[in-house]
């Protein structure tokens, strides 16, 4: 029941990501206050972001909404993109790996944690959607999550946890996920990485927390840089100065690192010794 729960849940909070991405994007792009206001994510209303046609309940049920009317829009018939069902779907599935994989046992300040993690998770895949589609991580969505963060970082306090070892994980996640990546950036003007990802890179290093971890982070990303950059550079789709989105990578990166760090660590030291 918890995991039918929790996918339910995923799901609708991915339909609200769809929204809150293309109304941000929609926002940036508005001259005036009207407007912006129109695509506000708390005033406004659902709107088909073809013909601005209001919708209804039944144009709103995440998956089945699409799928029913075939990726089109009830009203003006224009094409809605699969961009819609395949983030509902993976904000769900997220929601219910994190559960099943969650590294510590699920009761009491550790409940408070999980949900945190799941509010950072829609943060996620919002940034991994809007950096796809235009190339930038806004931070309108950045900085609320680095107070989901610190919430989330500073919870085990509460059980009289160590204020000292938690205050320098987070710091030294912070200082290599943002370190490497502003690093990177002063050296080459911005030019090799931009500034929304020297942001996400401390974000995500602040909540994974410590050395290897963070690291573990990086080398995921930077594993799938290369993976997906290579084939697109060999078939000639992408050249040296092709600008290929990070932020999800490094989104993957940190997810995978906070889900099974402490696993692929235990799995290491008994590899080396």
């Amino acid at each position: 029941m918890i995991i039918l729960g929790l996918v339910i849940i995923g799901l609708i909070c991915g339909s609200f990501v769809n929204a809150l991405v293309w109304r941000l994007y929609e926002q940036s792009k508005a001259k005036n206050r009207k407007t912006k206001k129109e695509f506000s994510i708390l005033s406004g209303r659902s709107m088909c972001p073809k013909c601005k046609h209001q919708l209804f309940w039944p144009d709103l049920i995440p998956v089945f909404s699409w799928l029913s009317l075939r990726g089109h829009c009830r009203y003006c018939q224009g094409s809605i993109s699969w961009q819609y069902p395949i983030v509902e779907l993976i904000t769900a599935l997220l929601f219910t790996f994190s559960y099943i994989f969650w590294p510590k046992p699920l009761h009491g300040i550790v409940i408070f944690q999980f949900i945190i993690w799941c509010l950072l998770l829609i943060g996620f895949v919002a940034l991994a959607v809007y950096d796809l589609r235009w190339y930038l991580l806004p931070n309108r969505i950045v900085y609320p999550l680095f107070v989901l963060a610190l919430l989330e970082i500073l919870a085990p306090l509460a059980t009289q946890a160590s204020i000292i070892s938690i205050t320098i994980a987070a710091l030294v996640g912070l200082a290599i996920g943002g370190g490497l990546f502003y690093l990177l950036f002063v050296i080459s003007n911005g030019s090799w990485i931009g500034g929304g990802d020297v942001r996400l890179g401390g974000l995500l290093g602040l909540i994974v927390g410590g050395p290897f971890y963070a690291m573990l982070m990086l080398i995921i990303a930077s594993g799938l840089g290369t993976f997906i950059s290579i084939p697109l550079l060999l078939t000639g789709k992408a050249n040296r100065k092709s600008h290929i989105p990070f932020g999800p990578m490094l989104i993957l990166g940190g997810i995978i690192a906070e889900l099974f760090g402490g696993s692929i660590f235990h799995w290491s030291l008994g590899l080396f010794s």
